[in-house]
């Protein structure tokens, strides 16, 4: 499934509007109707899932455990290149797990594109004492932590991982850092499901505690564009390149 979202520019913000994820006012509008420091310019981002993994066909949770890309994830990458070829990036960046960065590789090289950077602030969610389990072997091992799991719960860090929140406010940090140091640009970004699912949260305006039904597949094309306060969404879940790709399961 592809979703494409029509938007239109949101308003310019002043001074005295707060600014979410770490992107300070000190930018200045290029429209004749804004006045003093604000913050007004679009950043275009195109956010890529990593290639498929064993343990994505397996549905188990990976993490931050580092998992490499198997034979399909590795053909996924390769397929990636023609879409991103002569799109005139302005920089790259990927986490700096073996499955996104292998995805990177493969998909940036020969291209036309400036050097891939590190980014460990777009990392998957660590979950704690559940990964490297499937769904069936994590209920029947912790019950407990499972319930909360289910119920995505805000502030549960399952016992040795990351909350939600605190997951949530990483993934905000990382990309408006990148909005800070290319401000106006077009970024290409190598991540993970779980820090999808953050941003299309974002910029739809849904709560972090409700069920996922949006489709996060591997290896495709995601293109959302800040500007101002907001997160929009300008195509979602961009798949025409892959004979297939798996929905995510983290």
């Amino acid at each position: 499934m592809v979703v494409v979202v029509a938007v239109t520019d949101p308003p310019c913000l002043t001074d005295d509007q707060r600014q979410p994820f770490g992107v300070p006012l000190d930018l200045r509008c290029s429209k004749k109707s804004c006045f003093g420091r604000i913050f007004c310019v679009k950043t275009l981002f195109c956010l890529v899932r990593h290639g498929e993994t064993d343990w994505n066909v397996e549905r188990r949770i990976q993490g931050q455990l580092d998992i490499d890309l198997n034979a399909a994830g590795e053909a996924q990458a390769l397929a990636l290149r023609p879409g991103l070829a002569g799109q005139a990036f302005t920089a790259a960046y990927s986490s700096d797990l073996r499955r996104a960065w292998r995805t990177a590789e493969l998909a940036t090289a020969g291209l036309d594109l400036p050097p891939l950077q590190p980014l460990p602030g777009v990392r998957e969610r660590h979950f704690g004492v559940f990964q490297g389990l499937t769904s069936a072997e994590a209920l029947a091992r912790h019950p407990g932590v499972h319930h909360h799991h289910s119920g995505r719960s805000l502030d549960y860090d399952y016992e040795t991982g990351e909350t939600l929140r605190a997951f949530a406010a990483r993934v905000q940090d990382g990309l408006g850092g990148l909005v800070v140091r290319h401000p106006g640009a077009r970024l290409l970004v190598f991540t993970h499901g779980g820090v999808l699912d953050i941003v299309y949260r974002a910029a739809t305006s849904r709560d972090l505690r409700g069920p996922r039904d949006f489709p996060v597949p591997n290896a495709a094309l995601n293109w959302v564009e800040y500007q101002g306060s907001r997160w929009t969404l300008r195509a979602w879940a961009q798949r025409q390149h892959l004979e297939r790709a798996l929905d995510e399961v983290n």
